[in-house]
């Protein structure tokens, strides 16, 4: 199966999820999203794919589905919780780096076959981990603060495509000119480093246009704990 095929799928399949999550669980369910999506980007932004002729990390759709929870969560919570999902998800990676980083200094069994995987993931990861999370805040704040100012200008439902794509296009743009320089200074060239930076924005770009549906269905949910 092609990638390209797999990609839409996957981002199907990820915004089909964060609905569910938010229909059964409401505020909470966000909140839960965010902390998987935060931990789970971060192990496969190390995977570098093929798709439509450029080279991007496989991270991007569930990454951008974070920007996508702390939208709804401003748009229908307000930004105090938009901020308090950021923050859960700083400490939640925070916490998954300290204990796997602890978990890979055990020796082994002789017959074990599995810690050389957990070595080479999480003994990468602090360096991820140091620039993704200082992209995160940055750039989620900067979305936040963002999506806060068009919705005090623009506040009718109908401008919610203009508030959901203008705050996460601009704080997607910080977020990868942080991020990518920083991941992976050690591991590509520049000339790579400048390609990723670029084709990771596109897809960026193309999972903010394709969550505005998801932003529009989510508005209308009716959580369950409501």
């Amino acid at each position: 199966m092609p990638n390209e095929l797999i990609w839409i799928v996957f981002a199907i399949t990820n915004f089909a999820f964060f609905l569910l999550s938010y229909k059964l669980l409401g505020r909470l369910g966000i909140f839960l999203w965010i902390v998987l999506a935060t931990i789970l980007a971060n192990i496969q932004v190390l995977v570098v794919v093929d798709l439509f002729t450029i080279e991007a990390n496989l991270g991007n759709i569930l990454y951008g589905t974070i920007f996508l929870g702390t939208d709804v969560l401003n748009e229908i919570y307000g930004k105090k919780e938009a901020k308090k999902a950021v923050f859960i998800g700083f400490a939640a990676m925070f916490i998954s780096v300290i204990i796997m980083l602890l978990a890979i200094q055990f020796t082994p069994n002789p017959d074990d076959w599995a810690m050389p995987h957990l070595i080479e993931i999480f003994g990468f990861l602090p360096i991820v981990f140091l620039a993704s999370m200082t992209a995160f805040i940055v750039s989620q704040l900067v979305d936040i603060y963002i999506f806060s100012k068009i919705k005090e200008k623009l506040p009718e439902t109908k401008f919610l495509w203009l508030r959901n794509n203008g705050s996460t296009l601009i704080s997607q743009l910080v977020d990868t000119l942080i991020f990518v320089p920083i991941a992976f200074a050690t591991v590509f060239t520049a000339p790579i480093i400048f390609k990723l930076i670029l084709s990771t924005y596109i897809i960026k770009l193309i999972v903010a246009i394709l969550d505005t549906p998801v932003i529009y269905i989510s508005k209308k949910i009716k959580p369950l704990e409501n």
